[in-house]
């Protein structure tokens, strides 16, 4: 009978294949920061002529392989068009904080990146960046984050204040957010030199949020003849909109109204002529260049000059915000206290000038450190992992009772480990931003005792010096041998040659890893032993035994199965040790080639961190019988001899006697087919003399 409930089912997972794959394109989204007249090194894979700067720019953004576009333009004395060539790059030195970029005019290099953030403008590149500047003060949210996208997203993401600029230092990782920018009037702007720290504004912007106050166009003041910077703009800036107006008026307007990009200056040469374009709209301004008005000075004169007009050149300007004083200042987040809060809970460490308690416990898993937070009343904000609130956090909303999971290998929280002591720092942020007096910041430590298989952790906060511990021993399981067939079922008795799968096993549930060494093969007499894993963790001969590899957590090595010449008994030995979490490979060489065995550490792994590993060795053994091509099995022909007294713990295993072959089965019929013959001769022969003798009759 049809199940009626298959179409319900059908649709609720297509919807939630939907929502699912929504959710993924939402974590990030494709978008681009543009540098001016600087070039990074990079790897060209594909060259165009004439393209626009958004056509090179939107190849790029299409071409999974394009991590970036260099695109440098020249105008052709002898025409007036722009000819362009766009350079497509699969590799870029410019995210590299240490790489230095080269000075290159008429150049616009374009990088491209992942930021998670629904707001990302659908405009050709959605920040400007500058290396090593930056504005000195004026910042309005100060946070950590892991990656400079990571702090682009976070300025995309700003509601509380208008979020026009940023700065990202790459080696303390702090995100410096501000409502002002280069062009801000009312404060005293310092644009300085910092190594390190790269400036980036943000272009997503609408027209009427670049500035704070109104956003007048007017000729600039900047010490130059308006004609020599008319000149300038005419030849060395890329036209990215041209139009037919009839007045200055109407193209300014034009400028104002510019939605596909950010509009900051135009070029009006007066009134219209015939079909030519008299209004050119540009992204730059004198800010934008990294010389700023000097480059107007030390440009020179084209070498064809037609007598044609130049125009004139306006740029916005940000007028200063009315109000009073304290409209230009930063914003600052304050935490209000409740009233409420006795004189226990303001001296309690554990809790806030709000009077919310923390009870913080940690847990220490394999590959994990879990904290997890209670509360005695609801809390709002995030938990993340001091330097990487983007990668390793948690929003909370209104719950007394949330866990934040550390991993412990990788850069996603930043997990540092030092001789088996894991170490993190965490913070309980009220605000989804800045960081205020009322959050709590705590150290999480977790130590791995590997020799006595105790694991201890506890957790400080940093503003207090007591410690507060928790101590937990789980037992290490102990490891077994299986050897199973091609179908996955253990055997006990198997054809030389038979594919088998020699496995060490533990649980799956379990903190710690396993990794072997010294592994031998012996005969069941004892009188004959193979070495087929090495004291290092390699194979002896991979012909014979090859390497081992992981599966889950226990080690594997598929192998054909061999035997010794006397015996048909094989017994395994080998010495397994524990180690947190998945074990390391080792390195082995075997001829010219070199390749990896899980049966240890790496042999490079420096004599201090020894100590993660177990002091006391494990051995464990395992016998399989291993017959011949011509054995035939038979319950009475052998059976194996009762388990040695150095190994008590091994398997007694019957052995059966071998099938016969095709040559002895064959030999057994001609021999009964010749007796049944002379059988049936000799009765023949004795009924044939019987009738051919003469019959005696009686007188």
């Amino acid at each position: 009978m049809r199940n009626s409930n298959q179409p319900v089912f059908r649709w609720t997972a297509t919807l939630l294949l939907i929502c699912l794959s929504k959710a993924v394109h939402s974590l990030s989204r494709v978008a681009f920061e543009k540098l001016t007249e600087l070039d990074y090194r990079g790897n060209t894979y594909y060259t165009v002529k004439n393209l626009s700067l958004y056509e090179c720019q939107g190849w790029c953004r299409e071409e999974p392989d394009c991590q970036s576009a260099a695109f440098s333009f020249v105008v052709n004395p002898l025409t007036p068009v722009q000819e362009t060539l766009c350079q497509l790059q699969n590799e870029t030195s410019a995210n590299n904080p240490a790489a230095v970029p080269q000075r290159s005019v008429n150049m616009y290099y374009m990088v491209k990146m992942q930021i998670r953030s629904d707001n990302v403008c659908l405009r050709p590149w959605a920040f400007e960046r500058v290396p090593n500047k930056m504005i000195r003060g004026l910042d309005n949210a100060l946070i950590y984050t892991s990656t400079k996208e990571a702090c682009q997203a976070a300025c995309l993401n700003e509601h509380r204040f208008t979020c026009r600029s940023l700065e990202y230092n790459y080696v303390t990782l702090q995100c410096h957010l501000s409502d002002s920018d280069r062009r801000t009037t009312g404060q005293y702007v310092q644009f300085v030199d910092s190594p390190g720290v790269d400036y980036f504004e943000n272009l997503c912007l609408k027209a009427n949020q670049a500035c704070k106050g109104n956003r007048p166009y007017q000729i600039p003041r900047i010490g130059v003849s308006d004609d020599k910077v008319a000149q300038y703009a005419s030849l060395h800036y890329y036209v990215d909109k041209e139009l037919q107006v009839t007045s200055e008026s109407a193209c300014k307007l034009a400028c104002e109204i510019e939605n596909e990009f950010l509009c900051r200056s135009f070029l009006y040469r007066g009134p219209p002529v015939g079909s030519s374009y008299n209004c050119q709209l540009f992204h730059l301004d004198h800010k934008t260049l990294p010389d700023g008005p000097s480059t107007y000075l030390n440009a020179e004169r084209p070498l064809i000059d037609n007598g044609e007009r130049v125009g004139t050149y306006f740029e916005n300007t940000c007028e200063k915000p009315s109000g009073s004083p304290q409209d230009t200042l930063p914003i600052v987040f304050d935490s209000t206290e409740d009233p409420a809060v006795n004189n226990q809970t303001r001296t309690d460490v554990n809790c806030d000038r709000t009077g919310t308690c923390y009870d913080v416990s940690v847990n220490c898993k394999d590959t994990r450190i879990a904290v997890q937070v209670r509360t005695n009343k609801p809390f709002n904000g995030r938990i993340y992992a001091l330097g990487r609130s983007e990668t390793c956090n948690i929003d909370v909303q209104n719950s007394d009772l949330f866990r934040l999971d550390l991993t412990m290998s990788g850069q996603d929280c930043n997990t540092q480990s030092v001789t088996g002591v894991y170490t993190n720092t965490v913070v309980l942020q009220h605000h989804s931003v800045v960081m205020t007096k009322a959050d709590k910041i705590y150290k999480v430590k977790c130590t791995y005792d590997m020799s006595s298989k105790n694991i201890t952790f506890g957790m400080m906060p940093i503003r207090d010096p007591e410690m507060i511990s928790i101590t937990s021993a789980p037992e290490a399981p102990p490891p077994r041998i299986r050897i199973v067939d091609s179908r996955g079922r253990e055997v006990e008795t198997v054809r030389i040659g038979d594919k088998l799968t020699f496995r060490i096993e533990i649980p799956d549930d379990t903190p710690y890893g396993i990794f072997a060494r010294s592994c031998v093969a012996m005969a069941k007499d004892s009188k004959s032993t193979f070495q087929i894993i090495d004291d290092e963790g390699c194979p002896v001969d991979p012909s014979i035994f090859p390497s081992f590899t992981p599966d889950g957590n226990a080690l594997q090595s598929v192998y054909e199965a061999f035997r010794f010449t006397e015996s048909y008994g094989v017994i395994f030995q080998c010495n397994v040790k524990y180690c947190l979490g998945p074990c390391e490979p080792a390195v082995c060489e075997w001829g010219r080639e070199s390749v990896e065995s899980w049966g240890r550490r790496k042999r490079s792994v420096v004599s201090n961190q020894t100590s993660n590993e177990s002091e006391d060795d494990m051995t464990l053994s395992q016998e399989i019988l291993v017959l011949d091509f011509g054995d035939e099995k038979n319950n009475e022909f052998l059976r194996s001899e009762t388990s040695s007294s150095d190994f008590g713990k091994d398997k007694t295993v019957t052995i059966v006697e071998p099938c016969p072959t095709k040559t002895s089965v064959l030999a057994l019929g001609v021999t009964c087919a010749l007796l049944v013959l002379v059988y049936i001769s000799t009765i023949f022969c004795y009924y044939m003399k019987k009738w051919l003798s003469p019959r005696k009759t009686l007188a």
